[in-house]
């Protein structure tokens, strides 16, 4: 074939897209462009939606990551990627953490985050809405980083069912919040780093 020129037809691999970007629910301004100093816990969240393959077929995980101590503050798993998926996130992560108002939380621009239910719980708690830039995915590589250590320490099977999944993931942000060292906060855990910071 090489000798001929000629090529082999492979089909490209299917990914689905986690990011409803295209919609009319309007965007917020990054508001971590500028620098921002973070230097306590509850004073930016990072979330994001990113895929899980199962039994031929895909399931949905979004997360919300504390961006000081790197504690995944809350995750919801799902087969729909629509708003209630990120919802469950975000009132699982503000009835554990009970943020004061002021902070602010960052994701990229889909349609979930920009859900006019979504937004309405980030009023009520007086979170400061941000959002990454369009097609810059290095606004968010914070999630997009942990993502990719999630996927490569958890090793799931594709095989595996939603409910099995399920119960990996959570066994796995337990581990990742009470075991896992992170260098970026002294080789401590990100709960270990919390205790320390209010012994």
């Amino acid at each position: 074939m090489d000798q001929m020129g000629l090529l082999a037809i492979q089909p490209k691999s299917f990914k689905p897209r986690a990011t409803q970007s295209k919609h009319w629910l309007g965007y917020n301004d990054n508001l971590l462009l500028g620098g921002v100093q973070v230097d306590r816990i509850n004073q930016v969240w990072v979330g994001d939606i990113t895929y899980i393959a199962l039994q031929n077929k895909f399931a949905h995980l979004a997360m919300l990551t504390d961006l000081y101590s790197r504690k995944i503050v809350g995750w919801s798993l799902d087969l729909s990627m629509d708003a209630p998926l990120v919802i469950e996130a975000l009132k699982q992560a503000i009835e554990q953490r009970q943020p004061t108002a002021g902070m602010i939380h960052h994701t990229d621009r889909g349609g979930q985050y920009a859900a006019k239910e979504y937004r309405k719980i980030l009023n009520r708690a007086g979170m400061q809405q941000s959002m990454s830039r369009a097609a810059d995915c290095y606004d968010n590589a914070f999630m997009e980083s942990c993502f990719g250590t999630l996927k490569t320490e958890l090793e799931m099977s594709t095989d595996q069912s939603f409910e099995e999944a399920r119960k990996e993931i959570r066994e796995y942000i337990n581990y990742f919040n009470t075991i896992r060292r992170h260098s970026s906060i002294d080789y401590l855990s990100p709960n270990r780093f919390e205790l320390n910071l209010n012994p």
